[in-house]
């Protein structure tokens, strides 16, 4: 069976979408997956261990009748039998009818008139188990998952001889993604420094660790000038930041792609939200805590509230 995948959105979805296709490989072992994502997100299925190929199709571009019509050719030539998406958009809907696949699931929505199989949407459902609904068309009725990443040995390696550089690989950490990029809802530099520095102040035995982008650069400088003793670490690529994700005691961080590897990990986790619910990014457990914004913008959250869950008092 030739089944191709549609996820429209960052590498956050991409990996979101991991039970619903490592499910789906349990189910069918001799399947061959494929997915279409953008550009931005063809990075995420290098911890990814359910996928064949990934192609590449900017869903966000203006694209013309020429580029959607060479996208149909190109599944089309594939020969798929299943095409499932999580887009829901008549236009989405459209192009798989186009391509002759004779099964096409998907959600109950605006381009459900061009699938062959539908499913309700409930937007407040945690996200990997809504896409994992998906799996019903194909008769899979099994519950969801937890999410997991495979993480290349070579990332970890490298992980390991990052936390000997940084001189915590026998302290433990705690890993801060401040989250203050073109990708991310930003937390300001000040309430950062708040909590960085009552924490050091608490608990002075326990390194900090900064993850740095080439987004958080800016932040990322201003609380080094402001915080002694903080480290930085500048993961290469995102099976590298799994792995020292992983290796964290606690991760504090926006809504971001170290939110859902941490999970995927099992770190413990504190996530920051402004108006997204946090039932619908983060599983059930006691590893991972939400605060979500009382007025729905992400820099209002009191840097004592934060303070109060981290030290856990």
């Amino acid at each position: 069976m030739r089944v191709v995948a549609l996820v429209p959105g960052g590498i956050g979805e991409q990996i979101l979408l991991f039970p619903t296709l490592d499910d789906l490989k349990r189910s069918y072992p001799n399947a061959q997956i494929d997915v279409v994502v953008e550009p931005r997100s063809k990075a995420a299925y290098r911890v990814s261990k359910s996928v064949n190929e990934v192609l590449s199709f900017d869903f966000r571009d203006r694209n013309s009748l020429a580029d959607w019509s060479n996208l149909v050719g190109i599944i089309r030539d594939r020969e798929y039998d299943v095409a499932i998406t999580i887009g829901r958009s008549w236009l989405v809907g459209l192009l798989l009818w186009l391509t002759g696949i004779p099964t096409r699931i998907g959600y109950q929505g605006k381009g459900a008139a061009f699938l062959t199989k539908t499913l309700p949407f409930n937007p407040a459902q945690y996200l990997p188990a809504l896409y994992h609904n998906l799996l019903q068309g194909f008769g899979i009725q099994s519950s969801c998952p937890e999410l997991a990443v495979n993480v290349p040995k070579p990332d970890i390696e490298w992980a390991q001889k990052e936390q000997q550089r940084l001189g915590v690989n026998e302290t433990g950490y705690v890993l801060i993604h401040p989250g203050s990029s073109q990708l991310s809802p930003i937390y300001p530099a000040s309430s950062w420094q708040q909590i960085i520095q009552e924490f050091q102040q608490k608990q002075p035995d326990l390194p900090i660790v900064l993850v740095q982008t080439v987004e958080d650069e800016p932040i990322v400088r201003s609380l080094l000038e402001s915080c002694h003793h903080l480290k930085v670490t500048a993961p290469g690529n995102i099976g590298k930041l799994a792995a020292i994700v992983g290796g964290a005691s606690l991760l504090l961080t926006t809504d971001s792609i170290a939110l859902q590897l941490s999970v995927a990990v099992q770190t413990y986790t504190i996530a920051l939200f402004g108006d997204t619910e946090p039932a619908q990014l983060l599983p059930q457990s006691e590893k991972f805590l939400g605060i979500k914004s009382a007025t729905g913008k992400l820099a209002d959250i009191p840097p004592k509230v934060i303070l109060e869950k981290v030290l856990g008092g």
